[in-house]
């Protein structure tokens, strides 16, 4: 008798099976966003802006619909901005000072636009930083008349450079219901540094599916740039395209044939540059008359290293697990990149199409992410193992981001003309967060560090180590966290720095990069991950902080 009741402890324990290991899970939060998240950048610890077209979003502000928002990362909680151009279909970044600014968007296309209102094509909006945690007192500064871009833009896209400012590439000047085809074949800057804008071939030859270019800041100061299924290096300093090879197979992966792209993580000491592109669809037509909802989107990803040789090369081929249109693909801190939203088969844009469904012009929402590991061999790299499965579509006007929290924030899709939609896919206020395993796992913690961090300096802090991390490996990220907006990532950047903890384990050395090139001054977010398990960011100025070049 007493043996088996030695036993029985263990045998229980079999019935009842052991512990289940933390899993990836979504997150519905119980405030909705108030505003359709078709935008959305981190741009403190605690806040994300959102950003609307003009429309009758729930959330108001001064008597009318808010149009933008401010979501509190803490409590989830959501609170109005003030937007006075329409910023549909806008881009953005983060200066070298901190400023969110916001350019481009809607030329008063849609119905019921309030009349009177400014355009947002040529629109320059500015969030300064903000103290305050939950963004009280905090403001979107405009000023139609007097700031504004050189050309009216309407899906151009834009990152922040080596000297902390942005460029600004392409869009197109007027309405458009599917292609470019009045096209703004140029470059500027904000802040500004010439008085006209710089005319780009690439841009031209690349029409007319080449809205929202996907563009990437490399570690020798040039610019990567992908339109249609064209493929350039851009000299700033020079002025100068440098054409590369085209993406393979005739995919294309720029609106409104949408596919994404991400600059693969840099490493020291090299900082050698990879772009991953991802979906799209392979067509020989653009005609929307000619196309259809239904048709399949591509698996493939290309992958391209930006060396003499690996240009020599040319893209490497491997495939997702499904089709995706509209994807969007997000660091993780440990390099890894998720790959989430998006469509199976069909377009972006709306309603343009032979054979809509309601308004939207994709069909069949992809509802599980994928996990992309760059440093596995071709075709083991991909895998939604152990990844859940959610019941909202993302399609259309979607956006997520990695938050300063270690999980990711996803929210919006709206591929709709009108407000209530009868048919096809809903407006989408419900906002998600996808959670990695590790956010319910003990964490290593950074437990201070400096406000500002000089490039190539070697720094240490002080952190909390759980004992059950091994600390056999070690990886330091530094992060610019992006600005999402149409299946792409603007600015978005992973840097890993060469770091060590004490033998005590209660402090991290690390040495931050170089120049301005390899991770262009401005906020940035640390993590430290040990044994894949990450903690949570500290936000950081890379740099001193001051603002970008101003033209004299």
């Amino acid at each position: 008798m007493w043996s088996f009741l030695l036993f029985l402890p263990a045998l229980l324990s079999k019935v009842a099976g052991a512990p289940q290991a933390p899993q990836w899970s979504f997150n519905l939060k119980n405030t909705t966003s108030g505003v359709i998240a078709l935008e959305a950048i981190v741009v403190s610890p605690t806040l994300v802006v959102f950003l609307d077209r003009i429309g009758d979003d729930p959330l108001q502000v001064n008597n009318h619909s808010a149009w933008g928002a401010l979501w509190d990362l803490e409590t989830s909680t959501v609170r109005p901005l003030d937007v006075l151009t329409d910023s549909f279909c806008a881009s953005g970044a983060l200066l070298s000072n901190g400023s969110m600014v916001s350019i481009g968007g809607d030329p008063s296309l849609f119905p019921g636009n309030p009349a009177g209102l400014p355009t947002g094509n040529n629109a320059i909006r500015i969030f300064e930083p903000c103290a305050s945690p939950s963004g009280d007192g905090c403001t979107l500064f405009e000023d139609p008349e007097n700031l504004h871009l050189l050309e009216n833009r309407w899906y151009p896209s834009s990152i922040r450079i080596f000297d902390g400012s942005l460029l600004i590439v392409g869009g197109t000047h007027v309405p458009t219901f599917f292609y470019n085809d009045d096209p703004a074949n140029s470059f500027e800057f904000f802040p500004p540094k010439e008085s006209t804008p710089r005319p780009s071939e690439f841009l031209k030859r690349s029409l007319p599916a080449n809205l929202f270019p996907r563009i990437f800041a490399l570690p020798d100061g040039g610019v990567f740039m992908v339109a249609n299924n064209q493929s350039i290096i851009y000299d700033i300093e020079k002025n100068t395209e440098t054409i590369l090879p085209d993406i393979p197979n005739n995919v294309r992966v720029t609106n409104p044939i949408d596919g994404s792209a991400i600059l693969l993580p840099l490493s020291p000491p090299n900082y050698v540059p990879e772009v991953l592109v991802c979906g799209g669809t392979a067509t020989d037509t653009i005609d929307p008359s000619l196309l259809s909802s239904q048709t399949p989107a591509t698996s493939q990803c290309s992958r391209i290293q930006l060396t003499e040789a690996g240009i020599k090369k040319g893209w490497e081929i491997e495939h997702m697990l499904e089709g995706r249109t509209m994807p969007e693909l997000v660091h993780l801190p440990n390099g890894q990149v998720l790959i989430t939203n998006g469509a199976g088969s069909g377009f972006a844009a709306i309603h343009s199409i032979a054979d809509p469904v309601g308004d939207s012009n994709a069909d069949h929402p992809v509802l599980t992410p994928s996990l992309y590991t760059p440093t596995l061999p071709r075709g083991k790299r991909i895998s939604n193992k152990g990844m859940p499965t959610t019941n909202i579509a993302r399609v259309y006007h979607s956006s997520v981001n990695l938050t300063p929290q270690g999980n990711f924030l996803i929210a919006g899709s709206n591929p709709n003309f009108n407000s209530t939609p009868t048919s096809g896919f809903p407006r989408e206020f419900r906002v998600q967060t996808l959670d990695p395993p590790f956010m319910s796992m003990e964490r290593p913690r950074i437990l201070s560090m400096p406000k500002k961090l000089k490039f190539g300096s070697r720094v240490t802090v002080p952190i909390s180590m759980p004992r059950s991390l091994k600390g056999s490996d070690i990886k330091v990220s530094l992060m610019d966290l992006g600005f999402s907006s149409h299946a792409f990532h603007s600015s978005a950047r992973l840097v890993f720095m060469d770091a060590t903890i004490s033998r005590s384990r209660n402090t991290l050395t690390f040495t931050t990069p170089p120049s301005g090139r390899v991770y262009p001054p401005g906020p940035a977010t640390i993590f430290l991950t040990v044994d894949d398990v990450s903690s949570e960011g500290a936000w950081v100025m890379m740099g001193s902080g001051a603002p970008p070049p101003v033209l004299e």
